[in-house]
């Protein structure tokens, strides 16, 4: 059985990442009411890799200039997983919270 080491987490990001043209394609039916989101996995508590991509540490752009808070309701009882499991759960969450009408982002 693989070992459940690894988390997915989703980042609140400030409302000035909206600025950025290729954020905007990535959400065309995105609720002005939402917040905008990053979502991510790693081998890490959530709580560390966010304070990695804020110093920069293979980063995301917008985590890193944008990047408020984790935000743990949503993604609250999913972890931690094998990283098989944290790979995929990472695209359906994207896709659940873009569908929900949320700005996201996704590697």
């Amino acid at each position: 059985m693989p070992r459940k080491t690894h988390h997915v987490y989703v980042i609140e990001l400030d409302p000035a990442v909206w600025t950025h043209a290729k954020f905007r394609r990535a959400n065309p039916n995105r609720s002005s009411e939402k917040p905008l989101l990053y979502v991510g996995m790693t081998g890490l508590t959530p709580e560390i890799r966010f304070e990695r991509h804020r110093y920069g540490v293979k980063d995301n752009r917008y985590v890193r200039d944008y990047g408020v808070r984790l935000r743990p309701d949503l993604y609250a009882g999913l972890n931690p997983l094998s990283r098989k499991e944290a790979e995929r759960m990472e695209k359906v969450l994207a896709q659940e919270l873009r569908a929900d009408g949320y700005g996201v982002w996704q590697k």
